[in-house]
């Protein structure tokens, strides 16, 4: 039995050519040996899987190959290339750094060095994982690093570039290398399915692409798994069953329910996805994604951005013909702040789940927003006008038009009926109709104020703010006809008691501002405050209202004002050091000093 050669290795790249991928790196060093412009060391540095070391064994080959090809590929038949390929040869040197980090095999290496090659041109070291070697060990590399003899050349491979020390980083050539795009590693994956005789769909191997994140080893491993599962029938349906992978179909049909807002579908959606084992962030990533891929879509000229096959592009296409901007823009909004919120919620499913529940009003606080607004009109009327021109009646027959004769001649009006009645009590018709209105009126605030569409869901609290006529509510002053004589003791009582009500609410702010000093009663009804500077003066003026309107009704005295006057600072001297203290000391009491000679006393610091 032939033993197994996972594909990673089999079709491992043998020239530059073959290299998928890095036309920068491999052009840049087909150059530098035609031109015999090598430099003494290189440094390749990238993601894994992207072809770092293959690229070091594919330039240590060529440049000792004996009859190199026109395009400076290495010929594959001299004896420098067979030995190479067979791992024979003695010109060429691998070291892990991972296992041979320390000083001692550095000097091991600088030894070995020394020595020429016996045949051949160059002697190549490559060092795989450089980064592991210590500090002491990069030291001790300096030197030879810089200048080596030369007939060799150092080739450093890293996937971690900023933990090399500077100081290594300035001796070598530095290459970086891309991560691998989906259409390439897609192309290969055919092309070897094709040598193999495997059956596949172009969605399945896309699928693999994007899932090895640029890496082309491992969409490779992918490849060879998911062979194994499928006997050499590698479809799209095994692909995201194999993976683990939400399939597009399931955000398609999500899109639609939104749209159409479907809220029981959506969750019953939603429901069937954590039943078939997904995470609710992979969840949400994944329909941010989606969402992407739609706003992406819309122009012709960045439909290339979208990293799928032709068929799932397709798709999109149309989709994204079907779905406003506006709706796009803002769940993916909705999207993302769930995407931030749910490591942090208690309960991740419900957080989830209201958002698909707010992507699915979308749609209608948008067709409200649309309406042009009638300046004529006062709000209450404008959304009033929104709410019917949005739900005009169908059409009905006779006898519907009997029964809901009624119900016409009073139509629900919202802000006086309910505000009389707890929140609890409201029927659900006019909770309805609140929710509604409520809509209407975020709508046009967002719209006639240019602010986002991101607050589309009213909260319980904006609900029954409505619901009780308390949301265009203005504040104002207490007014009253009593103008009853106020005495200094009564105002500071009054003036005492709302400061502790302050203290009690967590203004301690205000607290502090009423009580740094009793108020002044002048002329009888002008209250005076002293403030040490501008920002008491603003603290107090968003405070004047709350306050009179507390202290006028308990004075019976609706004529009351309040003025502020500025102090003027007083420089305070500090006492710091015991000589000053004493000196302080000896001013209020002269005796001190008689009393601090006789017991021959001394001042310390």
């Amino acid at each position: 039995m032939e033993n197994f050669i996972v594909s990673a290795r089999k079709y491992r790249p043998a020239t530059f050519e073959t290299v998928v991928g890095q036309q920068h790196i491999t052009g840049t060093l087909k150059n530098a040996i035609k031109n015999n412009q090598l430099a003494q060391a290189f440094l390749f540095c990238g993601p894994r899987g992207v072809g770092k070391t293959t690229c070091a064994r594919i330039l240590a080959k060529t440049i000792n190959c004996t009859n190199p090809r026109a395009d400076q590929e290495a010929c594959g038949t001299c004896d420098s290339c067979v030995s190479f390929q067979t791992g024979h040869s003695f010109n060429f040197h691998e070291l892990d750094a991972a296992s041979n980090n320390s000083v001692d095999d550095i000097r091991s290496l600088i030894e070995q060095v020394r020595i020429p090659p016996q045949a051949g041109k160059y002697k190549i070291y490559i060092i795989d994982e450089v980064h592991m070697l210590s500090a002491n060990a990069f030291n001790a590399f300096l030197k030879t690093l810089e200048e080596p003899p030369s007939y060799v050349i150092f080739i450093l491979a890293t996937t971690e570039k900023h933990k090399i020390l500077p100081t290594i980083l300035s001796r070598c050539q530095i290459f970086d290398f891309n991560r691998i795009q989906v259409d390439d590693i897609a192309a290969l994956l055919t092309t070897i399915a094709e040598r193999e005789h495997i059956a596949t769909e172009a969605d399945g191997l896309h699928i693999i692409a994007q899932k090895a994140d640029g890496g082309l080893r491992d969409a490779l491993s992918m490849f060879d798994q998911i062979v194994s599962y499928t006997n050499k029938n590698l479809t799209y349906k095994s692909v995201i069953d194999n993976l683990n992978i939400l399939d597009y179909d399931y955000y398609f049909k999500l899109t639609e329910y939104l749209t159409s807002s479907n809220v029981s579908q959506a969750l019953i959606l939603f429901d069937d996805i954590l039943n078939n084992g997904f995470d609710g962030n992979n969840f949400i990533n994944g329909l941010s994604n989606h969402l992407r891929n739609l706003l992406v879509a819309k122009d012709p000229q960045t439909t290339r951005l979208l990293e799928v096959s032709e068929n799932i592009k397709q798709k999109y296409h149309v989709q994204s013909q079907q779905t406003a901007v506006s709706f796009i823009l803002t769940a993916l909004n909705l999207a993302n702040q769930c995407d931030l919120n749910y490591k942090n919620s208690k309960n991740q499913r419900l957080q989830v789940e209201l958002s698909l529940i707010k992507m699915c009003h979308i749609p209608s606080v948008l067709q409200l927003a649309q309406i042009p607004k009638d300046n004529s009109l006062t709000d209450e009327d404008q959304i009033k006008k929104k709410t019917n021109v949005v739900s005009s009646p169908q059409p009905e027959s006779p006898k519907a038009a009997e029964v809901t004769a009624p119900q016409k001649e009073a139509p629900i009006q919202f802000e006086e009926s309910i505000s009389t009645a707890p929140v609890s009590n409201i029927p659900t018709t006019k909770v309805f109709a609140t929710a509604t209105a409520l809509h209407a009126k975020i709508a046009l605030n967002n719209l006639y104020s240019n602010t986002k569409l991101a607050t589309l869901i009213p909260s319980l609290t904006d609900l029954e703010r409505v619901a009780t006529g308390d949301d265009d509510k203005e504040t104002k002053y207490i007014t009253g006809d009593a103008k009853e004589p106020v005495s200094q003791e009564q105002l500071v009582e009054c003036w005492n008691r709302y400061a502790s009500k302050a203290k009690e609410d967590g203004k301690i702010n205000v607290y502090t501002l009423l009580t740094s000093a009793d108020p002044k009663l002048e002329d009888g009804d002008v209250i005076l405050v002293h403030i040490e500077h501008k920002l008491q003066e603003s603290l107090l003026q968003d405070e004047m209202i709350d306050l009179l309107n507390a202290i006028r009704p308990k004075l019976r005295n609706f004529n009351i004002s309040i003025k502020t006057k500025q102090m003027e600072r007083v420089a305070v001297n500090r006492l710091y050091t015991s000589t000053e203290k004493y000196q302080y000391l000896l001013e209020k009491n002269p005796k001190l000093e008689e009393m601090r000679k006789m017991f021959n006393l001394d001042i310390t610091s």
